[in-house]
């Protein structure tokens, strides 16, 4: 009789208790113990913070922030690129209790007013200008939709100097005050994430959620306060401000921000000149440092480990980070903005293979298993099914939205992803599909439906489909399938990506455009994406693209 395979089901065991601290709390124990350590560098500028000094500049971030009347429990958002004052207020408002709403950089009106009404953000900091987008103006447009937007502060701008010195001159026993109504369990960020609806979704989190995600990501990484992590990942994603800032705070580590966004010589620059032990990206990242024609000749030896994340990791791609980027001890992590995000880590004493083709095991005091899309049942090790997981790094809840909460997170407190994995025998996990057709385009979650409900405003447009197809670079990238109406000009895809400048974020812009008479649909009337994935990658010549294995 045959031994039946063990099921698709394991929890994270950990001689390391979880912390039980506020952010705030744990930044202050942190630079207690560490001194005048070097907290933050912002490689742009030039400016550089010891533990204290950062410490000082929060903690005036937060008094002048309460001086304006945030109390605990507001929204307070956050609209803007890499910077040190992204730091200061993702932690003021944690000293507070405000909820930072953090805001995509890349946002243009159409989301930026969605998410300041549906979040309720009664204070904005914003940047001026990034790239080709003028903050001011964008915030001005829209700003007559949101009455409960009531101040608006633009970094740099004399509202926020004032603003801070008006926190320098504060009553520091205020912030204590503060601190005593506090619990680890208050809502204390909101992250908007493409969704069902057509809607992003505004994934709550606590400070128990990502204090201790970002803490058990840097020990996964074995991380001391001798660490210096080059973090060119976006800070309004839990990649930047959790495993990177809370990765690093809560070890004592240095933070180091290459440039304002992604840019693959700056970041090399980074990680050269202030010697970063641990690298941070997504694959598109990687693949463009690698690709630099003076790749060889950054000193990258001080690289010890890092994480390569946000989007399936080809496996060629991690061998070439290990062999010619030095880091020997990276680690693939795989999770999603309504866990905190990480669930699964690989491990730096994992064989080769595992840690280049896995998503690796399940994370400390997380349980994770694999069942069964339509009944639910865990299935046997080495079964896809659909990804699930339970614990502390579980969100809240979706904003104001406890119907579309309910979808997602069961009555057992089980956060089922959507994605389609499986368990091998060792308890490694691969993703192997989505049971959603959510796109990833570089680290970007974006939802279909979102995309086609804004295709449907264009003048010629009667019917739309997005689908994602395979992409060297970004892992996927959006194809849009369109009928027009009689008597319409052809659409081509420069015309779709004029119309949709300035109202869509680049990376939901379809890069293809295809027009069709019909959709391919099942008998039940459902449209087929998969055929038309299927067909569109043989169409555009995608095979080579299709063909790269991932984790």
């Amino acid at each position: 009789m045959s031994t039946p395979a063990l099921p698709s089901y394991a929890s994270g065991t950990s001689a390391v208790p979880l912390l039980g601290d506020t952010i705030g709390a744990d930044l202050d124990r942190t630079a207690a113990r560490v001194g005048d350590h070097e907290a933050l560098v912002e490689c742009a500028t030039g400016r550089r913070w010891t533990y204290p000094q950062l410490v000082a500049d929060v903690d005036a971030c937060a008094l002048g922030l309460d001086a304006l009347g945030v109390h605990k429990g507001d929204r307070v958002g956050i609209w803007a690129p890499n910077c040190a004052e992204w730091v200061f207020v993702q932690y003021g408002t944690a000293k507070l209790g405000a909820v930072l709403v953090t805001i995509n950089p890349a946002y243009r009106t159409h989301e930026l007013a969605f998410v300041l009404k549906q979040a309720g953000i009664s204070v904005l900091v914003a940047a001026p200008e990034f790239k080709t987008s003028d903050y001011r103006a964008m915030v001005a447009e829209v700003r007559g939709d949101c009455p409960g937007l009531r101040e608006v502060l633009f970094l740099g701008d004399p509202e926020w100097e004032q603003l801070l010195a008006t926190g320098r001159a504060a009553d520091r026993g205020l912030l204590e005050r503060r601190a005593a109504e506090l619990s680890p369990d208050d809502p204390i960020n909101i992250q908007y994430t493409s969704g069902t609806t057509g809607f992003p979704k505004g994934a709550t989190l606590s400070h128990h959620n990502l204090l201790n995600n970002g803490f058990f990501v840097g020990e996964g990484c074995g991380y001391t306060e001798a660490d210096r992590i080059c973090i060119p990942v976006p800070y309004y994603h839990c990649f930047g401000m959790g495993m990177g800032n809370l990765g690093a705070t809560s070890h004592g580590a240095t933070m180091v921000v290459p440039a304002p966004a992604f840019d693959p010589a700056a970041t090399l620059r980074a990680v050269q000149e202030e010697r970063c032990t641990s690298l941070y990206g997504v694959p598109t990242m990687f693949i463009a440092e690698l690709a630099l024609p003076d790749f060889g000749t950054y000193d990258l030896s001080s690289l010890r480990t890092g994480i390569m994340a946000g989007s399936p990791c080809p496996v060629e791609v991690m061998k070439r980070v290990v062999a010619e980027m030095g880091m020997t001890e990276v680690t693939i992590c795989y999770g999603m903005t309504e866990t905190s995000p990480v669930s699964t880590q690989t491990g730096a004493d994992d064989d080769l293979d595992r840690r280049t083709a896995t998503v690796g095991r399940v994370h400390p005091h997380l349980e994770v298993k694999v069942v069964d899309p339509t009944t639910g049942i865990t299935v046997p090790r080495g079964t896809p099914g659909e990804f699930c997981t339970r614990g502390y790094s579980v969100m809240l809840g979706y904003w104001d939205e406890p119907e579309k909460t309910a979808d997602v997170i069961d009555a057992a407190r089980w956060m089922h992803t959507g994605d389609l994995a499986v368990m091998d025998e060792a308890g490694y996990l691969n993703i192997v599909g989505r049971i959603k057709d959510m796109v990833i385009r570089g680290g970007e979650n974006v939802y279909p439906r979102e995309v086609e409900e804004f295709l449907y405003t264009h003048p010629d447009v009667v019917d739309a489909q997005v689908i994602g197809v395979p992409d060297e670079r970004y892992g996927e990238e959006l194809m849009a399938w369109v009928r027009l109406r009689e008597g319409a000009e052809p659409l081509t895809p420069e015309a779709l990506r004029e119309f949709c400048a300035g109202r869509l974020a680049h990376y939901k812009v379809p890069r293809y455009v295809k027009v069709v008479d019909a959709f391919p649909m099942t008998v039940t009337g459902k449209v087929r994406k998969v055929e038309m994935r299927e067909a569109s990658v043989q169409e555009l010549g995608l095979e080579a693209a299709a063909a790269i294995r991932n984790a």
